[in-house]
């Protein structure tokens, strides 16, 4: 007999959902990947994945359509790199993984063509490959890039986003067998642009990746980094550094995907927030499968609210499936500005902006010091006092 009664049963037409829509994936592997913009209905930001996003924000960058629309780049490639382009096919067969989301599958599905950075089989790069896409103006644009690293190479890549833009993006890094790649990302956006993006690393055997995520610029920046392992031996590390004013939300969100055995991943964030409304979100996601014995593993994220009225939400996660593993372990803290510390510099003849201002470069210098680049470590140091200078 139904609980509803003749009076309670919804009209005809009208809209009602079941109970499985609300239900979250129990596990991080269950959620939905495709290459199909229809596998992904439109967030309403009821879904565990977009339950912290301003979705409503962001209608424009989920349409089923292209725009035609592209950034201005620019680049600098060292010898032996080449950039051309490869066709949606190409990418799909190439064993990138696939979209996550819908703003991911949106910008796979409609960029138009996959950039396609090579990188040849044990190179040595000297200098780094940095491409710089700016943005002249407030319109949505769709973008796809691969960046794909022979057998044994060592290369760091430096991918540098500014300007004014509403912005899809789906990166895919493909390490190969034994290689060393850095890739940094660095998002310093005008403030009203817009920025959802997918960056996929596959990390080959015996390979090495750093992933390192600089957010300092946008209104909505949202980074959703994946790394899976094509074989034994291999190892990730995701860096990121972010800081947000009144006004800003910063989201970036990990999952490492331990499927192959005697794997390392090691994630470390770091994010500061000043001025009302300013907001982040981190939400780490370490899967060890069954078959991924002998994993070490380590997430974590630490936030400094530097005035009142801004808020941090961190959601670190670890689901093991074995218990042959060499550790595991996560860790997260969200504190206000230690009060203390800056008594102490102002105790020894510093003035009080520049005793903040020492506090917080040492804060992120941890991670921004491995970024391995001294030009974009000063460069981005630089950035982070000036977002201080408006610091209350």
């Amino acid at each position: 007999m139904s609980l509803l009664t003749p009076e309670k049963t919804p009209a005809a037409g009208a809209h009602t959902d079941s109970a499985e829509a609300f239900v979250p994936d129990q596990s991080r592997a269950e959620r939905t990947t495709s290459y199909a913009v229809a596998d992904f209905p439109v967030p309403s930001g009821r879904e565990e994945e977009w339950r912290f996003t301003p979705v409503d924000r962001l209608q424009s960058l989920f349409r089923d359509e292209a725009t035609g629309a592209c950034l201005e780049w620019t680049e600098t490639l060292p010898d032996g790199v080449t950039l051309s382009t490869m066709s949606l096919e190409e990418w799909q067969a190439s064993g990138a993984p696939a979209p996550a989301d819908r703003a991911a599958v949106v910008a796979s599905a409609h960029s138009g063509g996959v950039g396609l950075v090579d990188i040849p089989a044990e190179a040595e790069l000297a200098e780094p490959v940095r491409i710089r896409l700016t943005g002249t103006e407030r319109q949505v644009v769709h973008g796809h890039l691969m960046v794909r690293v022979g057998r044994f190479a060592r290369a760091t890549v430096i991918l540098e986003h500014a300007g004014l833009s509403d912005y899809t993006e789906m990166l895919t890094v493909l390490a190969g067998d034994g290689a060393e790649v850095t890739l940094v990302t660095v998002q310093e956006w005008d403030d009203e642009s817009l920025h959802l993006g997918q960056h996929d690393v596959v990390v080959g055997r015996d390979a090495k990746v750093r992933h390192i995520a600089v957010t300092l610029g946008g209104g909505i920046v949202r980074l959703n980094t994946n790394a899976s392992y094509a074989g034994p031996g291999g190892s990730f590390e995701g860096l990121g550094v972010y800081f947000a004013d009144s006004g800003q939300h910063q989201e970036h969100r990990l999952f490492v995907d331990h499927e192959a055995p005697h794997c390392h991943s090691n994630v470390e964030y770091k994010g500061a927030l000043q001025g009302d409304t300013a907001h982040t979100v981190w939400v780490g996601d370490v899967l060890i499968r069954a078959a991924a014995e002998g994993t070490d593993t380590y997430e974590l994220n630490r936030n400094l609210i530097l005035t009142d009225g801004a808020r941090a939400d961190s959601v670190p996660n670890l689901e093991i499936e074995t218990g042959e593993i060499a550790g595991a372990g996560h860790a997260s803290a969200t504190g206000r500005f230690d009060d203390q510390q800056l008594f102490y510099l102002q105790a020894r003849g510093i003035d009080e902006d520049t005793a903040r201002r020492l506090v917080v470069r040492g804060f992120f210098a941890s991670i921004v010091g491995r970024i391995g680049v001294p030009e974009v470590e000063e460069h981005l140091m630089a950035a982070i006092d000036r977002e201080l200078e408006g610091t209350a």
